[in-house]
Order: C-alpha cells, then structure tokens, then sequence
C-alpha cells in the first residue's frame, strides 16, 4: 500500500517560522495549533502534520537550516541592509534540556566517590554488628539487618555507576561528563552557572542583524573571535572588516589570526598586573620594548637583554625570556620597587609574536568611539530573543539539534527585524520580483509567512510598523524604499 506524499519543507519551515514568532515551539503544540488556529491553518493551506514529523523536521535538517540563514544574509546584502565594515561579537548562555545535577565533574566524582566509601564502611559495620547479635539472640520474625543489607547494596551499585563515569570521563579528556545531554555543559559567568550551550553571535553595525553564528559548549570565550569574524567576514563578501568584543574574548593567537585574515580587532586587554601594582612593584608596562636592539629598559634605564632558548607556556605559545645583571639589580636604587625579596634580577617574558600585541595596544588608545557601540550592537539580539521572545533555552539535546533548532531563532530575530525596517510591500515585492517562480523553498516560505500573517493579523504589522519607524526615522524608512 502506499505511503502518504512527503511535505514540502517550506509548509514545515512555514509552521515553525510561525511558532517561533508566536512563542510556540513544542512540536506537540505546533500539531494542536495546525488543527485549531485560523491562522496556521489558513497558512498551512489545511495541512495537518504529526508532532514527529514537526519534531524530526528540526530535528534532522541542522544544516539546511544553517544554509537558510546564509542565504538570508545573502537577500539582506542584495537589500543593502549591512553595512559590512564592523560588526559586534558577544555570547551567552542558554539552558539546555539538562539539569545541573546530571552533569558531573572529575572533582565532583571524587566527592562522591568518598563519601560513597564513607557510608559503605558505616553500612558494613552495622551489618556486621547486627549479624553478631542476631547470631547471640535470633529472632523469629525477618532479620533486622535486611533493610540495612538493602541499603548496602544500593551503595555499592551507586559506587559501581560514579566508577563507571569517573572511567568514562578519564578516557574521553573532556572536564565534563552530562548523563542527560551529552554535549551540555556546565557554564559559569558572573558567579551564575547554567546547564546548556554558549551562543556566539556576529551583530552588523547598520540595522543589529545577526550575520554570523555559533553554539559552542565552552564558557570561557577565549579564542572564539577569530572563527566567527571571519565567518562574517565571508558572509558580508567583505575585503576587510573590524570586528569588536569585550575582555573575555582577548587572547594574543587570535589576534594574531585576526590580523592574517584582514580582520582589524577591537578586544580590551584584561589587566593582569594588578598583584605587581598591588604591591607597589614595577608592572610590565613599565618597561620599554627596543625592537632595533631587541631588549628591554627598566625604569632605572638598565637593559634586560634576551636569554638562551626559548620556553613554551602552558597554552603552547612561545615566549622568550629576557633578563637584567644581578650585580646590576643589587645596586639599582628602585630595587625595592623591582624585585620581590628573594629575586636576584628581574626577567620579563615575551611572546615571539608580541609585535601583534603592540599593534593591538596602539589601536585600542584610540577606540574609544568603537567600544561605546559594543554593547549596542551585541546585546540587542540577545535582549530581544530572551526578553521579547522568551527564548532562554533550547527544547533539544546534542550540537546538530541544538545548533538546528538556535538557526530558527536567529532565522526568526532576522527575518523580524527586517520586516520591521523595510516594511512588507518592499520584502515581498522584491521577493516576487527575484523568484518569480518560487523555487527557492526559503525564500517560498517566507512569502507565504510574510503574506498570511500580514492579512490575518493587520493590527500587529500596524503595531509593529510604527514602533519601527519611531526607532529608525521616517527618513531613513524614505532613504532604504528607494
């Protein structure tokens, strides 16, 4: 017998577009709104899907929806929508399907491996102690040790199941093991700690549209600049670019990597010389580079020439050591200010592309404008997606699902934004015009969303169209119609 005709991805695009944009996510409530709202069943065209195919729709289709997102920023740079100069780079945790009590770590396990010991030990004795009476005195009915013997063996099956994971978690290298989610983390920012995914965005200057993205599972956002810049980078089709972050995300090998892809970086260097100065001792930015000569001038004006060899640090960049003449320092007037009681001479660091760093430092003296549109830029998608929206964590588990599902959502604030910005008749008129044919199943589904929900809800575009040109001027709103 045959099978039903499989439906076109656009109607299952059409219905999730739709229940993100209303809040609903829930394949099971998406399946009951497909049967009983006007407007989804006008949008559907009287299709009715089951939750599984909704689910499996998100669920399976990670990458084309990730392509759906790129070719969307493809359509708001043929609507001159970005700007492509600068773009903001931030992230922020979203919780996922998991709890914090089902993700563990190495030093979790240990805990409770010891403490399991501990009542294991307890929980013998006392059997021992209750066997030795009952062995004195038996008793007719059931023997008073049983429940404790119970007891006993959960113990020993609960050390049996820390072991097991303590093992697991060894042989795969990772700090974390998650029983429930096994690629949820545990996220730490601001003493908050959150079971779920860090979200990466790349914010373009002109209009806060998200151009760039990524879910990650790492709380530190060290060392995520330079990947999701130059994925901007390509998707703008930008020759160069600036790309600015906060403190979190300085690290010297992405600058470095920044600065080779014509990516001009804007990241504050976090203050690490706060135990010297603290002291009242010469911090590093006390004494001066001579690149001619290669060595150093401390602030008495002797010179800290480079050592033999060369030492590797713990994140494997390379440093080279310079260091001043004892008989020098022991003499120095500002000795005390200097060195540290035990310390014969001062000897100072370098990373072999330190270069990098100083070009770095120069540039931000003077990106104090840049650094004041930070925050504009980067938190406005977020604030929006978790405060409007109420996007604040994901309904799936593991990377595809998750960075399946974190594509409708930036799909949706995008797609959102610019009908505000730009207003219908413009997006679909260019839409028409393009793809007369529709072929194209996203731009299909978001002309059929676009056209739908603006008949059927007039008060909210309305509503929507206002606010937006009180945000942007009915100039600007002139400026992009033409």
């Amino acid at each position: 017998m045959a099978g039903q005709p499989p439906y076109d991805p656009a109607d299952l695009l059409k219905l999730y577009q739709y229940g993100y944009l209303n809040q609903v996510r829930s394949s099971r409530r998406l399946e009951r709104e497909a049967r009983r709202n006007v407007e989804l069943i006008w949008l559907l065209q009287g299709l009715l899907p089951g939750y599984r195919t909704i689910g499996n729709f998100r669920k399976d289709n990670r990458d084309a929806l990730q392509a759906a997102n790129r070719d969307f920023v493809l359509l708001l740079r043929r609507l001159d929508l970005l700007g492509g100069e600068l773009v903001a780079i931030d992230g922020a945790f979203f919780h996922g399907d998991a709890s914090k009590a089902s993700i563990v770590t190495a030093k979790r396990l240990a805990e409770q491996l010891a403490a399991l010991e501990r009542d294991i030990a307890a929980y013998a004795e006392t059997l021992e102690t209750n066997d030795a009476a009952e062995a004195a005195q038996p008793v007719p009915a059931a023997r008073a040790g049983d429940d404790i013997a119970a007891k006993l063996a959960a113990l020993l099956e609960r050390r049996t199941a820390a072991e097991a994971d303590l093992a697991q978690l060894q042989a795969s290298g990772e700090t974390q093991l998650s029983r429930t989610d096994a690629d949820a983390r545990l996220l730490s920012k601001n003493g908050q700690t959150v079971a779920g995914y860090n979200v990466q965005i790349a914010v373009d200057e002109r209009h806060k549209l998200i151009v760039a993205s990524e879910v990650v599972n790492d709380g530190n956002d060290t060392g995520q600049l330079h990947a999701l810049a130059l994925a901007a980078k390509q998707a703008l089709g930008a020759e160069t670019l600036q790309a600015v972050a906060d403190a979190g995300y300085y690290n010297g090998e992405t600058l470095k990597a920044c600065e080779a892809d014509a990516i001009v970086a804007f990241v504050p260097q976090p203050e690490r010389n706060n135990r010297l100065a603290a002291q009242g001792r010469f911090t590093l930015t006390a004494f001066v580079y001579d690149a001619a000569a290669d060595l150093y001038r401390c602030p008495a004006g002797a010179l800290l020439r480079p050592m033999n060899g060369r030492k590797r640090d713990a994140s494997g960049k390379l440093h080279i050591r310079y260091a001043s003449r004892r008989s020098v320092c022991a003499a120095c007037p500002l000795r005390q200010r200097c060195l540290g009681k035990t310390a014969k001479r001062r000897e100072i660091e370098r990373w072999v592309h330190e270069d990098v760093i100083e070009r770095h430092r120069a540039r931000m003296a003077q990106a104090a404008a840049v650094m004041r549109r930070r925050k504009a830029l980067a938190e406005h998608p977020f604030g929006t997606l978790k405060c409007r929206a109420g996007y604040r964590h994901f309904l799936l588990r593991s990377f595809d699902k998750v960075r399946g599902e974190w594509g409708l959502m930036a799909l949706c604030y995008n797609f959102t934004r610019v009908l505000g910005i730009i207003g219908f008749d413009r997006f679909i008129a260019y839409l028409a015009k393009c793809h007369p044919d529709r072929a194209n199943w996203l731009l299909n589904a978001l002309i059929a969303v676009v056209g739908r929900l603006r008949a059927s809800m007039p008060r909210l575009w309305a509503a929507m169209s206002r606010n937006t040109a009180a945000e942007f001027g009915s100039s600007h709103l002139l400026s992009t119609a033409r």
